[in-house]
């Protein structure tokens, strides 16, 4: 009788221990959110901002840039974080064993949020140039309204494109995602090597509505909520997949009605 007392105990173990640690990342994504709206009305609120972004690395020095730099990893954890969950959970399970295994899925984010903040350095980077080449331009100066329509009509047509659908199908399949790149050999470099993955995967799938962030501003934190709920929908829900072509074609109408109202004001 105490051998099975002892398997039942491992076998419950695992699953208490899973069970508490989902939780625990979904209370610190609420945190998250909570931080940024409480930042995004305190006096700090530019530091959400991207198009102070080149004042504060160049006039106020990398003290004031860092809080930049952490404002936007907070932005990471709060909108893609969500869309991770069901990864996080498979893998949970497959190393439920491991006495690592809390440190295992720490690298998993680690990987996740590397390639998030890499594809962050190049976004702010083109939109830095961007701005240097308008305030170099006085007919961008007046035609500002082309970077939005042009931002909307990018990720309008991107939810039609073949690499859209094969980037979210390997997101929306975390069980056949985590079999095929969790192989032998260092446990712990594979974990970062598993999330770096998925996150180019999610950059790949979700890069063309992360740029709206730039047109309607990173420090927003309603369109935060908005795009961030889309893409977990997207990834997550069982029929997000249908959401592609439908939140394309409303991308691309948005993108109309911007043209049409500037030209119906403007007359060209």
């Amino acid at each position: 009788m105490r051998p099975a007392r002892v398997m039942s105990q491992a076998a419950i173990k695992p699953v208490a221990h899973r069970d508490v640690m989902l939780p625990l990342l979904g209370g610190m994504i609420v945190l998250a959110w909570v931080a940024l709206y409480a930042w995004s009305r305190s006096p700090y609120a530019r530091y959400l901002d991207h198009t102070d972004f080149a004042a504060i690395c160049t006039v106020e020095g990398a003290s004031r840039a860092a809080l930049y730099v952490g404002g936007f990893l907070l932005m990471i954890a709060a909108m893609m974080l969500p869309t991770t969950l069901p990864l996080i959970a498979i893998f949970r399970r497959m190393t439920g064993e491991r006495r690592d295994r809390a440190l295992l899925v720490a690298l998993l984010i680690a990987g996740y949020v590397g390639v998030w903040s890499a594809f962050g350095v190049v976004a702010h980077a083109a939109d830095y140039g961007l701005h240097a080449f308008a305030n170099d331009s006085l007919w961008l100066q007046v035609h500002t309204w082309i970077v939005g329509a042009a931002l909307l009509g990018i990720a309008g047509a991107f939810q039609f494109t073949r690499q859209k659908y094969r980037c979210l199908d390997q997101c929306r399949q975390p069980m056949s995602f985590v079999m095929q790149h969790w192989r032998g050999g260092d446990p712990r470099a594979q974990a970062i090597a598993l999330g770096a993955h998925h996150g180019a995967y999610c950059v790949g799938c979700c890069w063309a509505l992360m740029l709206l962030m730039f047109g309607v501003g990173s420090g927003n934190v309603g369109w935060m909520l908005a795009i961030g709920a889309v893409m977990a929908i997207e990834k997550n829900s069982p029929w997000g997949r249908r959401l592609a072509a439908p939140l394309g074609i409303a991308l691309l109408a948005l993108g109309a009605i911007v043209v049409l109202q500037h030209v119906s004001v403007t007359g060209a």
